[in-house]
Parts: structure tokens; C-alpha cells; sequence
């Protein structure tokens, strides 16, 4: 059935061109942003051999010509020019296409599972009062429509639509967010591409085989099967990333890894693979900002602490990469769902907009565990990324748990000393190990004094 279904698209394909149609993959449609100020690949197919010319309205004195091959297909690139719009693009041949409604902006993929999936609809915190004014069309959504696939797909289900409320509760709420708080700051149009689904790990967004030339990810790659969700390596990469490569993006924002904390020990190595596979496709090392999977009882087997150790690795591996700690932003630790998404948006949009777009946003980065030092029965903890002070929302901070030699961790007795904290208890002698938050279900009690939650972090390896 496959093949046969495959063999009607073929045909019909063919069947347009010999009419001399000239069609496009579904991310090329009226109301896409195309990346400003850069040479974007553009592609599509018409009649075997024919030339077809692209004229843009920004520069209509600069038209470009590609041949189609003998498989049907054209691919060029043309050059955009600053934020702006609306525009058209022309395209001529035996016959004519028109890209109508087309601005220059930024242009963002969002992926991963369901913390990326929701929309308002999943009743989120103020979701209701947010999708009521999300009226912004220089805000634009492409939200690829969930399926799998086995081979490589050239196009997908999916549109560029202009940002309504009704096409926002529709879409990614952690994307909308991320997309409105660029859009605002940096004053250009924004369009993100949403590519998410619930349940599924990293294995089915790497290009299958990747996984398979790799023994440590092939040896540890996720076996389980369900019906809601493809598990099988490349699945969602071919159906759901591929159509749409290479299409010009400025990055990425990813939200995944509770589905990874049953082989959590190659995480790290599973999102390296990950985004050397998506830069090489879209030929480009762009920023990709993670977020860092939230609090949640996954019960006594529980490892989503090591997928956080795991995460915060990627960005210390892996150059032009970020995460945003959300460790604070839980509403309920059974609810593996956190339901304030609009915090979480504008985390990542100040990343962004820190490191990508050099703007100067005081405070982005949490405060990270950076050095201790024992002095006799204490141990002073000195942080990362903390730009003014840290506070605690107690009067003293309650989650360090210190351990001696023994790994017999104890809650610590903790200090505020400026920058730094200091530990102790009476029943740890002689210090060894450190850890903050570093389980299923806690939450933090330190913060930056602009309000960034302290990392969870261990300093064992135990």
C-alpha cells in the first residue's frame, strides 16, 4: 500500500509538471518569513530540463535562473535583504507561481515533545487571556502536522499562517511566547516553524543513520514501542525536519528529554549527534537553546536528574548551545506538564536575544555551581553567571544535601556569604561531596537576585 500510495504522488507530480505547473514543498506558501539579510535556499519542481526564473519584490532587478533536472527538480538560492515586508516572489516558467504575503524576518524551528507540543488549549496558566490578543501578523506559524515516516519525505502537512488567536491556541504556547518576545524586542517579523510531538525521544529526530553508525547511540537507543508516537530512529526526522531542509532559519529552541531518562547515560551524546545532523542539513551552525526538563515524580526509579546533568553537558560540549533552567516554574510536581509556559518563552527569547542578537539583557543565564573548597569541617561554594547576588526565598537555603567519604548524603546547615554559600553539618566531619536539587522532584530555594533559579547540579560522580 505504501508503495503504491507513493507511486499516485509520483504521478502526480509528474502529471502537473507535464502541464508545466510549477510547485513548491508546503513550506514555500503565501505568509512565510524567509531569514533577512541571507542567501535562502528555495526549491520546488517543475517540467524535466525547463528554466525557471525567480524575481523577488525587494530587488526585482535580480532574477534568478535554474534549470530543472531530469527528476523534475529545481533548487537555487536568492538573497533577502534587512526585516521587512510584505513581499512577493514570482516564479516563471511554462507556467507561473506567485509567493504572495512574504516578509523577512527571523525565523526559528521549535522542537521536541509534548512541553513543546502544548498549546493553549492544554489549559495553561493565563493561556486563554494570552490567545484572546495574540492578533500579530508579523508573527508567522508553519506547525508541521504529526507523522512518521519511514524514508525521507520531500514535503509535509502544514502552511504559513498569520498569527491569530485562533491559530495560535493551535500551536506551540512555548514557541508563540518565544516568538512574541523576539518579535517585540527586536522589532522584525518572526516566524517559527513548530515540529513537535508528544512522548518521543531523540532517537526519532536524528537522521536513522546516524544511530545506526553509531555503537554507543545504536547499543542504547530506545526499544519501547507505543501506539501514540513512532519510536523507530529517523521516524520523525523524515517526515517531520526533512521536508523542510534547507530552508533558512537563524536557530533552533528544543524541549525534549523526559522520554530519554530510561537510557539517560548518552543523552549528552544523542543531542551532539542531533544538532551536527540538523547544522549539517541546514548548513549552518546556528544557536540551539535547550530547555532543562523540569521537576516531576517520576516515582522511585526516577532518573530525570541525570537527563539534567546530561543537558547542562551539551552545552558545555557542544559550541554556539544554551539551556534555560525552569526548575521554579512547576505548578505541580505530579503533572509532568508545568503549565506556566509564557516564563519559559521569554527565558528562551533572552538567551536569544543575549547571544544571538548581542542585545543587553542583564541576566539570561542561571546561576551555575562552579567551584567548592573544603575548610575543614565546611565547604565553600563559589557560582557561575551571577551578575548582581543570590537570594534565597527562605531564611537560609534547605535543599543542599553534603556527605562525607561514607555517600551518606545529610541535609546541610547553609549559609549566605555575598556571591558565595557555605555548608556544614554536624554530622559530616570531613566534606567530600556536594548536591543541590539533584533529584526527581526538587525544587529551588536560591536564586540570582533577578529571579534565575540556581541549576541543580552534584558535585560527585557517584
Amino acid at each position: 500500500m505504501k508503495h503504491f500510495l507513493l507511486t499516485l504522488v509520483i504521478l502526480s507530480i509528474f502529471s502537473m509538471n507535464m502541464f508545466g505547473k510549477i510547485t513548491f514543498p508546503s513550506v514555500f506558501s503565501d505568509n512565510m518569513v524567509l531569514q533577512q539579510n541571507s542567501k535562502v535556499a528555495i526549491w520546488g519542481w517543475a517540467g524535466p530540463g525547463e528554466t525557471v526564473k525567480i524575481v523577488a519584490s525587494w530587488n526585482t532587478k535580480d532574477t534568478v535562473k535554474v534549470k530543472a533536472d531530469n527528476s523534475s527538480e529545481w533548487k537555487t538560492s536568492i538573497q533577502t535583504i534587512g526585516a521587512g515586508g510584505p513581499y512577493s516572489i514570482k516564479i516563471l516558467g511554462s507556467g507561473n507561481a506567485e509567493l504572495k504575503n512574504v516578509m523577512l524576518g527571523e525565523v526559528w524551528i521549535c522542537s521536541g515533545q509534548s512541553n513543546m507540543e502544548m498549546s493553549v488549549n492544554w489549559k495553561l496558566i493565563n493561556g486563554e487571556e494570552e490567545a484572546s490578543k495574540a492578533n500579530n501578523p508579523n508573527i508567522r506559524i508553519f506547525h508541521v502536522q504529526k507523522i512518521g515516516a519511514e524514508y525521507p519525505q520531500q514535503t509535509c502537512e502544514a502552511t504559513w499562517t498569520m498569527c491569530t488567536p485562533e491559530t495560535m491556541r493551535a500551536t506551540s504556547a512555548t514557541g508563540y511566547f518565544f516568538a512574541r518576545e523576539l518579535q517585540q524586542k527586536l522589532n522584525v517579523p518572526v516566524g517559527i516553524i513548530v515540529s513537535a510531538w508528544g512522548g518521543t525521544p531523540a532517537e526519532v529526530w536524528i537522521e536513522k543513520s546516524r544511530i545506526e553508525n553509531n555503537p554507543e547511540l545504536n547499543k542504547s537507543k530506545i526499544t519501547e514501542h507505543y501506539d501514540w508516537w513512532p519510536s523507530a530512529p529517523g521516524t520523525l526526522y523524515n517526515s517531520m525536519i526533512a521536508p523542510i531542509v534547507p530552508y533558512g532559519i537563524a536557530g533552533a529552541i528544543w524541549y525534549q528529554g523526559e522520554a530519554n531518562c530510561s537510557n539517560y547515560p548518552i543523552y549528552s551524546s544523542l543531542m551532539k549527534t542531533l544538532i551536527e545532523n540538523w547544522r549539517a542539513d541546514f548548513k549552518k551552525d546556528f544557536p540551539f537553546y535547550l530547555v532543562q526538563i523540569a521537576p516531576y515524580n517520576y516515582g522511585d526509579k526516577g532518573t530525570s536528574q541525570y537527563v539534567r546533568e546530561q543537558e547542562e553537558m551539551v552545552t558545555k560540549t557542544v559550541p554556539n548551545t544554551g539551556m534555560v533552567v525552569i526548575s521554579d516554574l512547576v505548578d505541580n510536581i505530579k503533572d509532568i506538564h508545568p503549565k506556566n509556559k509564557l516564563d519559559v518563552g521569554k527565558r528562551l527569547a533572552n538567551y536569544a536575544l543575549a547571544e544571538t542578537y548581542k542585545q543587553n539583557i542583564v541576566a539570561y543565564k542561571s546561576p551555575a555551581f562552579q567551584s567548592m573548597q573544603v575548610t575543614k569541617d565546611k565547604v565553600r561554594l563559589t557560582f557561575s553567571n551571577v551578575t548582581t547576588g543570590l537570594k534565597s526565598t527562605g531564611k537560609t537555603p534547605a535543599q543542599f544535601l553534603i556527605a562525607g567519604d561514607d555517600k551518606n548524603f545529610v541535609p546541610a546547615t547553609a549559609k549566605m556569604d555575598g556571591n558565595n554559600i557555605v555548608l556544614s553539618s554536624k554530622l559530616v566531619k570531613v566534606p567530600v561531596a556536594v548536591r543541590f536539587c539533584f533529584d526527581n522532584t526538587s525544587m529551588p530555594d536560591v536564586f540570582s537576585t533577578e529571579g534565575l533559579p540556581l541549576a541543580p547540579f552534584r558535585t560527585d560522580k557517584w
